[in-house]
């Protein structure tokens, strides 16, 4: 949505676009955008982050791997698909922070990433030292009072981090979104379902952590919704459809443990590299197959969390931003339906474009 936003341009009148197109869209993008005048250095470090992010931007239409630290809003734990971000020169920000006032959570949060925490109080628990249970306590009980992912001491601190006019990504539970800045205030762009008739509203306020947001058209101006009865309900079909994708992404996670006990002793690191790529060969068929049998109803265009969708400003495209939808038909008449088989299945999984 960003590069949308300010470099890509998609062809005029374009109603539909495939996740796979958008992808291309993206690739071409990334290597466009290539240094020109770089030392040898340069330019073999950048073509490996480039190879790299390439590996994984089909993940964008899943979820992304991102762990945060909770010392600053630009801070997370470097993963593969920090590279992304990095390529294209989109900044990455969360506000899940600890004060720093708050001496006793400071120091059982330390310098921990999330993943970190959750395994230090873990550990903690199982202690024998008091002082340690104690520490443990402290910090679970810090991820059970921000469990909206976001403190007002963080909410502070990217009001402050985030430039004036700055088109950026917001990681938030587990979902990215596409923010910005203006007059001071912080703007989310409206992706969710329950909007895709509201053609005035466009953004919306981020200005407190209990996501009660003011909505506002593309020029920021105050736009409620006009039926909100229906905003309401697309806003929980869209939940449900983020938690059964959520749920999908943890069967593969639980499906990537690989059994180290069929591996023979004595092989060879070759046989070992071929024996585990042809087991990622198989669960990437395996994913595919499961994902067309589910017949999702929302084509979702970016990570992580960010289950985010294709959606413009009115300014910049004709008509409101539209989250994605799948067009998919039975058949009861087989033979006199044949010649459209081909067509539905590039209509299925396809984002459309209002």
């Amino acid at each position: 949505n960003i590069l949308l936003l300010s470099q890509i341009k998609l062809p005029p009148m374009m109603e539909i676009i495939t996740a796979e197109q958008l992808m291309e869209y993206l690739g071409d993008y990334i290597l466009d955008a290539k240094p020109k005048e770089i030392s040898e250095i340069q330019r073999l470090n950048y073509e490996q982050n480039m190879s790299d992010a390439m590996a994984i931007l089909h993940k964008l239409q899943t979820g992304l791997d991102v762990n945060v630290k909770f010392t600053g809003v630009r801070v997370f734990e470097y993963t593969p698909e920090c590279i992304v971000f990095d390529l294209l020169d989109i900044p990455l920000y969360h506000g899940w922070l600890v004060d720093p006032q708050v001496a006793d959570i400071v120091k059982a949060v330390g310098n921990c990433s999330y993943n970190q925490l959750v395994e230090k109080i873990i550990s903690c628990k199982q202690s024998d030292n008091s002082e340690l249970v104690s520490e443990g306590f402290v910090a679970e009980q810090f991820l059970n009072n921000t469990a909206t992912q976001l403190t007002y001491h963080g909410l502070c601190e990217l009001t402050s981090a985030v430039q004036e006019g700055e088109l950026c990504v917001f990681f938030r539970n587990n979902h990215f979104s596409t923010m910005t800045k203006y007059k001071g205030q912080l703007y989310l762009l409206v992706t969710d379902q329950g909007f895709l008739t509201e053609e005035k509203v466009v953004w919306e306020s981020l200005h407190n952590v209990d996501g009660d947001g003011n909505f506002c058209d593309s020029e920021f101006h105050l736009r409620p919704p006009s039926d909100p009865e229906t905003v309401y309900r697309g806003q929980q079909d869209q939940i449900d459809q983020d938690y059964l994708m959520a749920l999908s992404l943890q069967q593969e996670q639980q499906n990537q443990e690989i059994n180290w006990e069929q591996i023979p002793e004595g092989i060879s690191d070759l046989e070992l590299a071929k024996k585990l790529q042809e087991e990622e060969d198989r669960r990437a068929s395996q994913y595919y197959q499961e994902q067309e049998q589910a017949a999702a109803q929302v084509c979702t265009c970016s990570s992580a969390g960010f289950i985010p969708h294709a959606v413009f400003p009115t300014q910049q495209v004709q008509g409101a931003a539209s989250p994605a939808s799948v067009r998919q038909s039975g058949s009861n008449e087989r033979k006199r339906k044949e010649p459209r088989e081909k067509e539905r299945e590039k209509e299925k999984n396809s984002c459309v474009l209002l």
